[in-house]
């Protein structure tokens, strides 16, 4: 028979084990606790940097995101009047004899604008930024409301690429996605 012995055969057979000595002197006592204490101390001050880097890495990557919709919100005028000026370009060329009705044409570009309109987005998403920095500044125990803010930063992310008439904005908006990805990531260490 080839049966290895496992802790839980042990465990569940206590008299297999006895000692005749189960107390532990004053000394003794002390020291076990002395040891044991300082064993504590280091642990929370080892997870209280852990805390503290992670806090950083995740302030830079929200600053980082930051800096990117504020680029979307830079682009999204000039992509919606480009965009705009390729469509009208395309159709002189299909309708070269033809008149085009200029004022239908800006009501289009202001359908398409509008459509296009990233604005909203963005300011949700710089407010959910601001609102995680907060959170995680202030909070004992932000994991679960930075997991929330992740959620909604996503949400107004793909509506953004949603949205998008632009390459530009559109793989801005895959790296904003990448960042929240990474950053959801980090929030799983937060307890």
């Amino acid at each position: 028979m080839n049966d290895n012995i496992k802790l839980d055969h042990i465990l569940s057979n206590r008299d297999i084990i006895s000692s005749s000595e189960n107390t532990l002197t004053e000394t003794e006592f002390n020291f076990v606790k002395k040891v044991l204490r300082q064993a504590i101390d280091q642990f929370l001050n080892m997870r209280k940097d852990e805390g503290k880097e992670l806090a950083k890495d995740l302030t830079k990557r929200i600053k980082l995101i930051g800096k990117m919709v504020e680029s979307i919100e830079k682009k999204f005028k000039s992509s919606v009047t480009a965009h705009f000026d390729k469509l009208k370009e395309r159709l002189e060329s299909l309708t070269k004899e033809s008149e085009i009705d200029e004022q239908r044409l800006s009501l289009e570009l202001a359908v398409m604008a509008d459509k296009a309109d990233v604005t909203e987005e963005c300011v949700r998403l710089k407010s959910h930024l601001k609102f995680f920095i907060e959170s995680l500044e202030k909070q004992n125990d932000p994991g679960r409301k930075l997991n929330f803010l992740c959620q909604e930063l996503n949400r107004e992310t793909n509506t953004i690429s949603s949205k998008s008439i632009s390459t530009f904005i559109t793989h801005k908006a895959i790296l904003i996605k990448e960042e929240i990805e990474k950053i959801r990531e980090q929030i799983q260490n937060i307890e």
